[in-house]
This record gives C-alpha cells, structure tokens and sequence, in this order.
C-alpha cells in the first residue's frame, strides 16, 4: 500500500508484551501514523495513549485494529463506527459478528485477520 492511512489501535497499552504494543512498535517502526486509545494513560513510541472513555473527537481514521475482547466493546461500538473508518480489523480474540455486521452495514471494510502479520507480510 504505497499510502500510508492512520490507524486507531484499540486497547493500546504502555506493556511491551501486548500484542497492541506490538503493532504500535510495527506502525513506528514502518512510519504508518497511528492514535493508540484505550483506558490506561501512557505513551508509546512518542504517541499519548488517548482516554477511551473520553471517546475522544478523532479525524482521518482510516483503520481501527483491536485490541479488546467482545466483552470490553459493546459501550464503544456506535462511537468506533461513528469515526467512520474504512476499515476494522478485529485481532484474534477480538471476534464480535454484532460488531462485524454493524460495521458492514455502515460500509466498513471488515477484516479477521492479525494486525502484526498484515503488517509483517505488507497486507496493511
């Protein structure tokens, strides 16, 4: 992909063993810009952690890639659709049709896939 389109990580975290530190690093790393948001505060390479439940006004979202489990999303449904990506990634783990079909009928570009492997293998 010869654009580089920003991505929202979702769930991201300050814990170097977390898969969404992991695409953090990776999106760093490739000089993709990203917006890490979720409930703890932080920073990784150089990007404030954004406050979730501040569901905060975000602009030129390209991709959502998550990083919390079906449980944790419900609440943040309407919002993540209502940024209006072009697509959402949902990370093994992070399977959730309710979410999948919502977004679908939005327009979003729904993937089950692994973030990190896209990433690895050029398919973001």
């Amino acid at each position: 992909m010869s654009e580089l389109h920003k991505a929202l990580i979702v769930g991201a975290t300050t814990n170097p063993s977390r898969y969404a530190f992991m695409a953090a690093r990776m999106f760093h790393e490739r000089g993709i810009p990203f917006v890490p948001i979720g409930i703890k505060k932080g920073e990784v390479f150089g990007e404030e952690i954004l406050d979730l439940r501040t569901k905060p006004d975000l602009k030129g979202i390209h991709t959502i890639t998550l990083y919390i489990g079906p449980q944790h999303q419900e609440e943040w449904i309407d919002y993540l659709i209502g940024l209006k990506p072009k697509r959402i990634i949902f990370n093994p783990g992070t399977e959730n049709m309710q979410f999948a079909n919502r977004a679908k009928q939005e327009g979003i570009e729904v993937l089950f896939a692994c973030n990190l492997v896209m990433l690895s293998t050029g398919q973001f």
